[in-house]
């Protein structure tokens, strides 16, 4: 690694809230019917950067976060292809809308997991992230983005 553990989270960290905030404005953009060219560039670019980072942390087992990631990066592969490949032409808008609210969705979702992991007062609330707290607070997140996915794969017309 070129990087001290400390030094590859912060740039790992970084690229995640870039995307998350690149990713809001995006989402934004498919629910009014905006295109927002270079902003999906931006949240396409530093989700896709923060996925495939995620894999750089030691670990001696497949872990969650992996799972997810992978998740996350077959999503974006998707996404890339529909949005830039196929032009988002017939259902290559749809197939575009979804992974991109999905890819945004998994970084939020991981991004609470984080939370509720190293917020001392969150951790005390949901231990070990099955408490209630946790559990309501990630099926918020997931209503919100099926919302913003519903409104997209409607709205979204570029």
């Amino acid at each position: 690694m070129p990087f001290d553990l400390s030094t590859f989270t912060l740039i790992h960290v970084l690229l995640s809230v870039l995307g998350l905030i690149a990713g809001l404005v995006v989402a934004g953009g498919l629910v009014s019917g905006a295109r927002l060219d270079g902003w999906t560039a931006f949240f396409l670019s530093t989700t896709i950067a923060t996925s495939i980072t995620g894999y750089g942390f030691p670990a001696d087992q497949l872990l969650p976060s992996h799972i997810v990631g992978a998740i996350s990066l077959v999503a974006l592969a998707l996404g890339v292809y529909a949005r830039y490949g196929r032009k988002m032409y017939g259902g290559w808008r749809r197939v575009y809308v979804v992974t991109a609210v999905t890819a945004l969705y998994l970084n939020a979702f991981v991004l609470m997991v984080q939370l509720f992991v190293k917020t001392p007062a969150l951790a005390r609330l949901a231990p070990t992230q099955q408490e209630t707290p946790f559990v309501l607070t990630q099926a918020v997140i997931l209503l919100v983005f099926v919302w913003i996915g519903e409104k997209a794969w409607r709205r979204f017309r570029p």
